[in-house]
């Protein structure tokens, strides 16, 4: 019997019109909505703090309970997007976000603020589901490349947004009156009601319209899948898994149990789940860490940068799927939060070590996207994806959550507070490596027994496994050398 590793490359070699058309979408979605939304939260840290005057810790609640519906939401909503397909879900999604982001404009105290955040969370409760689904449902012999597209666009986007939102909230966009004229006049005089644009939280709110519109763009593209071929696998098109609110609502229960279920993928989600707090939190602690929009708008730059260019490695030859390579990204990305702790202490940090840090967070961030995905799609059962990525990313939420309100509540303290939540993301980033490096170790240990190394394959005509031989015979192909 051919080992897991063996039996890997046997995938169907063409993929179709239909593959293309939803990874076309997708990567088009994740361009425009990408740039709306990492325009804003650059700098949505320093608005917080800046224009409206929240402490810290407050900021740390705010954008925390973003992540906490974000994430909460995504356990039912993961395998809804299963039950209802990814054109609709994807819909939904963007018309949340832009909604939320709308609300972003004009808030102007915590209550509006924590109603924006709602909105944005459960905005991506539904979108990242739908794009993980769609691209799961691609055939294998694009997938690799096809989500190395998707991460490389939204790395892209990562690098030109902060530029463009840097531009609006400093006032290069803004409707200023140039002067004001000889008779006094401000900026309200001359340009009425958009001369509120030049102060600074006006500036803030023209970029947050600019990303509510953004998303309702990507809003649009989602339409363009409605019936395409190729998003009808894994249950991810329009109502053909479940017709009416009960049939639904039984989808999304079964697609939770069966996930709950998987031993070895709740093994896989505890190994992980400190992945999206890790990627979260260095748009916070950077500019808490003294950088300013300046510097925090280089660090992304630098990180997204970084993590763009390794996503063509990491597709080649399914580099992104081979153990290993999710440790590596755990190791990589707590060096960059170790590289920040002995930078801002007093003052702004000096360049050098801020680029170091964005460098070592851009090959970490790039190592682990490609790398859990290829590993969620290993353990997801044909149909499931969504309700599987919906399970990890809730309890990858209840870490999020928690983190983000430590790592506030610790810079509030003072700078030896800065610095203990930096070495606390540093150590939970070691530790998951290490857990993914046993994991890893446990896997290879078990592979010759496993029927079928990408589960999911199964539903997108995949190569049938070869049938698994009697013990004795697997014991002695798993001794002899390879």
């Amino acid at each position: 019997m051919p080992s897991a590793d063996a039996a890997a490359p046997a995938r169907p070699p063409r993929a179709g019109a239909g593959d293309r058309r939803v990874i076309g979408v997708v990567v088009g979605v994740q361009l425009t909505a990408s740039l709306g939304f990492y325009a804003v939260m650059a700098h949505v840290v320093a608005h917080l703090r800046d224009d409206v005057g929240l402490l810290a810790g407050t900021i740390g609640f705010v954008l925390g309970a973003r992540l906490l519906v974000q994430y909460a939401l995504l356990l039912p909503f993961g395998a809804l997007v299963d039950a209802i397909g990814g054109p609709r879900g994807g819909v939904l999604a963007c018309a949340l976000r832009a909604a939320g982001f709308a609300v972003l404009a004009v808030a102007g105290g915590v209550p509006a603020l924590l109603a924006a955040s709602v909105l944005l969370g459960a905005g991506g409760a539904f979108f990242h589901p739908v794009a993980q689904s769609l691209l799961a449902g691609t055939s294998p012999a694009v997938r690799a490349r096809g989500y190395a597209a998707y991460a490389f666009t939204g790395q892209l986007a990562m690098v030109a947004a902060p530029p463009i939102g840097l531009a609006v909230v400093a006032g290069a966009f803004a409707l200023d009156g140039g002067g004001g004229g000889s008779g006094g006049g401000g900026d309200g005089d001359v340009f009425g009601p958009f001369g509120v644009l030049a102060a600074p939280d006006g500036r803030f709110a023209l970029l947050a319209g600019g990303a509510a519109v953004a998303w309702a763009i990507a809003a649009a593209l989602f339409l363009l899948l409605d019936g395409a071929p190729a998003a009808q696998a894994n249950g991810a098109s329009g109502g053909t898994r479940a017709h009416g609110g009960r049939a639904a609502a039984r989808e999304v229960a079964d697609g939770v149990r069966d996930a709950v279920r998987d031993a070895a993928f709740l093994r896989f989600t505890a190994a992980t789940c400190a992945g999206p707090l890790l990627s979260e939190q260095a748009t916070t602690v950077v500019p808490l860490r003294g950088a300013g929009s300046g510097g925090t708008t280089l660090f992304l730059c630098v990180a997204g940068v970084v993590a763009a260019l390794i996503q063509p490695w990491c597709a080649a030859r399914d580099r992104a799927a081979r153990d290993g390579v999710v440790p590596a990204g755990f190791l990589v990305a707590g060096g960059s939060y170790a590289a920040l702790i002995p930078l801002g202490a007093s003052g702004a940090p000096p360049l050098a070590g801020l680029l170091a840090a964005a460098l070592l967070s851009g090959i970490g961030m790039g190592l682990l996207m490609p790398s859990v995905f290829q590993q969620l799609v290993r353990h997801a059962p044909p149909g499931r994806s969504g309700a599987y990525f919906g399970v990890r990313a809730f309890l990858a939420g209840i870490v999020s959550f928690g983190g983000g309100l430590a790592v506030g509540r610790l810079f509030q303290s003072g700078p030896g507070g800065g610095a203990a939540a930096l070495a606390g993301l540093a150590l939970l980033s070691f530790a998951s490596a290490a857990a993914c490096a046993v994991k890893d170790r446990k896997g290879r240990a078990a592979r010759p027994a496993q029927a079928a190394p990408f589960r999911n394959d199964a539903a997108i005509g995949a190569a049938a496994p070869a049938p698994v031989p009697p013990p004795s015979t697997i014991t002695a192909k798993a001794r002899s050398p390879r």
